[in-house]
Formats: C-alpha cells, sequence, structure tokens
C-alpha cells in the first residue's frame, strides 16, 4: 500500500435531491474551502454553486470518465489537494459515481470524508409504508430487458423491501415485468422527491402500473416493492416441489445443506402435511 505523505483529502458531499434548502451547513462549508470540487455535471453544480454564492473549479466526473478521472484525481490528492465530489443530487457513490475514486483513496491510504445528506431511496422508503427494518437497494436495473428480467427472477423470493431507481421512459415496462414474476404485490412509486410536485402513488404493481398508463411519468422515480410474503414463498416452494416425492423432497434440502431434521420440518410446512409423515418417509435415509 502506499502511504500519502500529504495533507490531501477526499470530501463525498451529497447534494439536495430537489429542495436546496436540504443542503447541510457543512457541505457548504466543505464546498467552500477545498482546492477543486468533481461533479457529475458541471452545467448542474455551477447552478448550485452560485445559489450558495460558491466559486470553486470545477472539473467533470461521470459515468463516461469515472475510470480515467479517477486516477487523474487520485494524483491531485497524492499531490496534497483536496477535492469534493459531489452528484447531481443525492450520494455521490449510490447509484452515481464515486465508487472507483472511493477504492482508489482506500489503497492509496489517502483521507476522506463522507458527509450525511439526502438520500433518494431512504426517503422513499419511510414515506412508503413498506417494512422499513429490513431492506434491499437494487438501485438502476438493466436498461436491456433480458438482463433486466433476469435479475428480477434472481430477487423474486427475496423477503425484504425492495428499492429501485427508475427513468420515466423505462418504468412502465419494468413495472409490467415486475408483475409478470414478482406477481402483484404491494408497491410504491414516489416522484419529484423533495420537489414542488412531490407525489407518492400507492398501491399493487397492477394499480401503479394502470396509474402510468392514464397519467404519462415524469420526474426523478424511485420505485418501491415489497418482498414476497411466507405465505407466497410456501405456495412457490409447492409449485417447485409438487412433483417429487416426500423422500426425494427431504433429500433435495438436504442437498441445500439443511440438517435432516430441519429438512423433515421444512418438507411438512411446505406441503402442508404432519411432520410425523414425513419422518416416516426419512427413516432409511
Amino acid at each position: 500500500m502506499v502511504k500519502s505523505l500529504n495533507k490531501g483529502k477526499l470530501y463525498i458531499c451529497p447534494t439536495p435531491i430537489g429542495n436546496l434548502e436540504d443542503i447541510t451547513l457543512r457541505v457548504l462549508r466543505i464546498l467552500k474551502e477545498v482546492d477543486t470540487i468533481a461533479a457529475e455535471d458541471t452545467r448542474h453544480t455551477i447552478n448550485l454553486l452560485r445559489h450558495f454564492d460558491i466559486q470553486k473549479p470545477l472539473t467533470s466526473y461521470h459515468e463516461h470518465n469515472e475510470k480515467n478521472k479517477s486516477q487523474y484525481l487520485l494524483n491531485k490528492l497524492l499531490e496534497g489537494e483536496t477535492i469534493a465530489l459531489v452528484s447531481d443530487a443525492g450520494m455521490p457513490g449510490i447509484s452515481d459515481p464515486g465508487e472507483v475514486l472511493v477504492k482508489a483513496c482506500i489503497e492509496h491510504d489517502i483521507p476522506l470524508e463522507i458527509l450525511p445528506g439526502a438520500t433518494a431511496g431512504i426517503l422513499a422508503l419511510v414515506a412508503s409504508g413498506l417494512p422499513t427494518r429490513r431492506f434491499a437497494f437494487e438501485g438502476f436495473l438493466e436498461r436491456d430487458k433480458k438482463k433486466r428480467r433476469e435479475r428480477l427472477e434472481k430477487i423474486k423470493l427475496e423477503d425484504r423491501s425492495l428499492i429501485f431507481y427508475e427513468a420515466p421512459h423505462r418504468v412502465i415496462d419494468t413495472l409490467q415485468d415486475m408483475m409478470d414474476i414478482f406477481g402483484d404485490r404491494k408497491a410504491v412509486l414516489a416522484r419529484e422527491l423533495t420537489k414542488r410536485y412531490e407525489e407518492f402513488i400507492r398501491g399493487s404493481l397492477k394499480e401503479v402500473y394502470q396509474y402510468l398508463q392514464e397519467n404519462p411519468p415524469k420526474g426523478e422515480m424511485v420505485l418501491l416493492c415489497e418482498g414476497i410474503s411466507l405465505e407466497e414463498e410456501v405456495r412457490r416452494e409447492r409449485e417447485v416441489f409438487e412433483h417429487l416425492t416426500i423422500k426425494e423432497h427431504i433429500l433435495t434440502f438436504i442437498e441445500e445443506g439443511l440438517e435432516k431434521k430441519e429438512a423433515i420440518k421444512k418438507v411438512a410446512k411446505v406441503r402442508k402435511i404432519p411432520k410425523s409423515d414425513v419422518y416416516k418417509e426419512s427413516i432409511d435415509l
């Protein structure tokens, strides 16, 4: 590991996702103090800086130049400069550029500081009415339909609340894929968070889909979906294993890593039959 002998430092600075009042005093102070601000879109960030009367050199740092520009910024940091990284809205590194540069700083022992601030996915989750104790952030799904559906297939048995970012021109197709793969679960579409036309569309996936058919989607969006329910999980497992004998069913769970006792218990639960009946089939296993 290369040790940095200077005072260069990277600051990860979240910016408002809509309402400019949501920027913190600490972020404003750092933006005024650093040598350079690396911005996802300099044209967007210059408006933010002008609003708060901040004049600092800007350099672009976006998904198309992230790999090459990270080395450039890393060299600046190694030379002793301080850099603030901002995205157009929210926390850099969360579905926005930043991950590569953070890793590079850690590898080169360059100090970095993460400042708290607005994150659309968490705000939407808290306001959604869906379970918040356990959740999974998926960010943007693939643009390609096949890859998008493959990802949804992989997470269809996830029992945590699911958070997605989606673009207006793709959200209807994504909802259709979700209905095909997840079934008709509870869902919430949050749009234009913290802005004048903030809106929460709550219902089922089908109801949200139908709403957007009549009201063309606009603005920044967070799509949330409940995880699979226990009843739905059991029903799906029953469909998968209904062609197996009880003995074959037990062996399947054992092969997946369950102890025999736990496999018997799970087979009884999935098939909705007495555990004693399952145990009889397991005696010679």
